[in-house]
């Protein structure tokens, strides 16, 4: 049965308004979860209690049944929810969140809902492996969990309730989910590292293959993706919500440096493809992206342009023109996006040399044309500092948390201060 990915966010979303934090919502679509999923008695099996009582720390005592209005369907589990705890708080207790942990999708499968990629893995297990024993045990005549009052006690115990007065402050981007073009190499992959330190789930786009062996990680999904392909790029960001269950944050970052040409010496094929790959690409990837954004946890996209925007050079006209354009879609995406609470904003960096179109040879050459060292010529710049990856990556992240929560449409330098700019 086909999966609405739109109700899929809607009800991620809502899941983390109840929990009161970010979370992920990962998808089981197997022949077994789908199975059990359709199951004229679901309703009933998958809400009498947790196979084992200890399971009920990680998968609260039932399973969402997900309804026709997803988004509705997390409103009663979450009203049940402070039923149970009503009926059986004979303590004064403090009420645990009462969002769902993991949810029967009839016809779909299962969702698991966890702040991290683990939680989602360790919730999924437990929810497998409690469908496959109920499964058994109704062709055998049948099962019965224990009374709620005793699965309760448990999931209330003493030591459970400590854990909510010494819960460590999450990551910043826990639960979030971003999706980075261009991330085989250079500014890319360091957008994918910072973002991935600050606990998000990423997406990790690019045309080169090599991608999807650059990560090894549970919350990295790695996928070679055409940014010039429309039906690449749509794949793309399906693949994103049906893995994580939404999208927050874009880091459009894919782009290439043409050979130098004057205008007047231009290719037509030089000029094409740098429109396409420069300027192109990054609308067609937002015209995707945005009704995900709209469903999204303060959601943010961050352009990455170029100093040759403010301070263009000869020769560069293919580059200089499409990042000139690129930004200018940024500023008009900032003004229709804000009524959503999509922030948008743009990056100039310059001067990046540890990215895959400066080889040795390259920075020796264009050195030497100014009379520099290439250490020299690396730091040449206001407060003769080398840019890296990294800080590119790092001001990319900022742009997309809560440092930048109030800013959209800015444009900021990354270059060391580069005296055309200022």
């Amino acid at each position: 049965m086909h999966v609405d990915l739109l109700q899929l966010a809607a009800m991620r979303r809502a899941v983390s308004a109840r929990r009161g934090s970010a979370v992920l919502a990962q998808l089981n679509n197997g022949s077994e979860a789908v199975a059990f999923s359709v199951r004229n008695d679901v309703s009933a099996i998958a809400t009498r209690g947790p196979l084992t009582p200890d399971h009920v720390i990680r998968t609260k005592r039932t399973a969402m049944i997900v309804g026709a209005d997803a988004v509705a369907s997390v409103s009663a589990f979450a009203d049940a929810y402070r039923s149970y705890f009503t009926r059986n708080n004979h303590d004064a207790l403090t009420c645990l969140d009462p969002a769902p942990r993991w949810a029967v999708w009839p016809g779909r499968g299962t969702l698991a809902f966890g702040t991290t990629a683990g939680e989602c893995g360790i919730i999924s297990d437990i929810s497998s492996h409690t469908q496959q024993a109920i499964t058994r045990a109704e062709a055998l005549g049948g099962w019965q969990a224990l009374p709620e009052q005793d699965i309760f006690a448990l999931e209330y115990w003493e030591l459970e309730q400590a854990k909510l007065k010494k819960s460590a402050s999450a990551p910043e981007f826990s639960g979030r989910v971003a999706l980075v073009t261009g991330a085989a190499s250079g500014i890319g992959a360091a957008c994918v590292a910072s973002l991935l330190a600050r606990g998000a789930a990423v997406v990790a786009l690019d045309i080169n293959p090599a991608v999807a062996e650059r990560f090894c990680d549970d919350s990295v999904l790695a996928m070679t993706c055409d940014m010039n392909d429309g039906d690449s790029v749509r794949r793309a960001v399906e693949a994103t919500v049906s893995h994580f269950g939404g999208l927050d944050i874009v880091i459009s970052n894919a782009g290439c440096f043409p050979p130098s040409h004057s205008i007047e010496q231009m290719p037509a094929d030089i000029w094409q493809q740098s429109m396409a790959l420069n300027l192109t690409s990054h609308q067609r990837l937002m015209q995707e992206a945005i009704p995900y954004l709209r469903l999204g946890l303060d959601p943010a996209i961050v352009i990455v342009a170029s100093k040759n925007v403010p301070a263009p050079g000869p020769g560069a006209a293919a580059y200089s023109v499409a990042k000139a354009g690129l930004t200018q879609l940024a500023r008009v995406a900032a003004l229709e996006l804000g009524g959503d609470g999509i922030r948008v904003n743009v990056l100039h960096p310059n001067a990046v040399f540890d990215t895959a179109i400066w080889t040795d040879e390259i920075l020796a050459r264009r050195a030497a044309s100014y009379g520099l060292s290439v250490d020299g010529y690396k730091k040449n710049n206001v407060l003769g500092c080398e840019i890296t990856s990294r800080h590119v990556a790092e001001m990319a992240c900022a742009m997309a948390g809560t440092l930048f929560a109030c800013t959209t449409g800015a444009q900021l330098p990354l270059d060391g201060g580069n005296d055309r700019v200022i």
